[in-house]
């Protein structure tokens, strides 16, 4: 942060001691110490919840892609569901016709074979009676 060299911090010590004296430079010597510590203690807090910040910033962009993937998948299962609905309804209809087809089939053959057993048991009546 600041570039002082040693001799600059010593040459401030001795200054510092001419100008307080021996007595009081231990307390002022304290005071800026905790001075100090407090202005780095308010910076690293400072720097942690910026910190957080980012972290937090950086969660909800993931968050949110996290979200348009999600929406993504769902929106393509959807359209696949639809397309598999679709050919199971148009495989259903085409069943439903091949049974009704096959049912008048079924209902034809049975109407020519009960009209085809009429005269034949007509004629067998005939040849009966004489």
């Amino acid at each position: 942060m600041f570039d002082i060299s040693f001799g600059e911090i010593l040459l401030i010590a001795v200054v510092a001691l001419v100008v307080l004296g021996p007595e009081r430079l231990p307390g002022a010597a304290r005071t800026a110490g905790a001075l100090l510590r407090r202005v780095r203690r308010g910076w690293d807090s400072v720097r942690a919840e910026v910190m957080r910040e980012l972290e937090a910033e950086a969660l909800r962009a993931k968050l949110k892609e996290a979200q348009e993937a999600a929406r993504a998948a769902m929106d393509e299962t959807r359209k696949h569901a639809s397309t598999a609905a679709d050919a199971l309804g148009s495989a259903a209809r085409e069943a439903r016709e091949r049974i009704d087809e096959a049912r008048a089939e079924v209902s034809r053959s049975s109407t020519e074979i009960s009209k085809a057993k009429e005269p034949a048991s007509a004629d067998d009546e005939s040849r009966e009676r004489p």
